[in-house]
């Protein structure tokens, strides 16, 4: 069954596009944020969305309101986090029972978990992180990490070791210094779009299963 279109109402002014995906037999919920420079449409959402669905895991996509405005800028933090909130509310009424989570890809993940540090997203369970970006490319650094310690969920990262917004070395202790309540997995070799060279021996698809199967699992027992 195609995932249902939705008009989600963030503020009078403003409304955006999501979509809904409840697979037959779901035992949990998924709100997934896009990256910021390609919307819940990109084959990379949609292939996340398939996948998840596929493990019984329900999604709500959501566009950010710049995306929906064609603009290539992205929405300034504020505004990011009441898309975060509409999302997690509308969402929340469609799961019913099932355990939510949110989180989303690169900037996506990045603006939830700031949304939930300032104030907790209403029902979620934990977060769930695609390439949560650490620093800005040629940057290093680990300013954007602080807000975690005020996230008081349990979270889970899904990180590649190539990853050019992450480096290996400054991400391990920022998710060591949150406990217990974060966990990372880190796929060998592949980049910030979860992408591996040929070298590797691996796909790309190959490392989607395997991260999709994590974060399944992980919303299982964190549910």
């Amino acid at each position: 069954m195609p995932a249902k279109p939705i008009s989600l109402r963030i503020d009078a002014d403003t409304q955006v596009s999501a979509l809904w995906d409840k697979p037959r037999g779901a035992t949990a919920a998924l709100v997934l944020a896009h990256g910021a420079g390609a919307g819940m449409t990109h084959k990379h959402m949609e292939a996340t969305s398939d996948g998840l669905a596929a493990r019984g895991i329900a999604v709500f996509r959501y566009n950010f309101a710049y995306m929906d405005r064609g603009s290539k800028r992205p929405d300034n933090p504020p505004v990011a986090h009441a898309a975060v909130r509409a999302a997690v509310a509308h969402a929340k009424k469609l799961a019913g029972d099932l355990p939510l989570f949110a989180g989303g890809r690169s900037f996506g993940a990045r603006m939830t978990s700031q949304a939930q540090a300032l104030e907790a997203l209403p029902g979620v369970k934990g977060l769930v992180y695609f390439a949560w970006p650490l620093h800005p490319a040629g940057k290093p650094g680990t300013d954007r990490a602080e807000h975690l310690a005020a996230v008081k969920l349990p979270m889970l990262f899904l990180q590649g070791s190539a990853d050019d917004l992450a480096e290996t070395d400054l991400l391990k202790p920022v998710v060591a210094s949150l406990g217990k309540r974060a966990k990372l997995h880190l796929v060998d070799h592949a980049d910030h779009s979860f992408h591996v060279p040929a070298r590797s021996g691996r796909k790309d698809p190959e490392v989607l299963d395997e991260i999709l199967d994590v974060a399944a699992a992980w919303m299982g027992k964190n549910g």
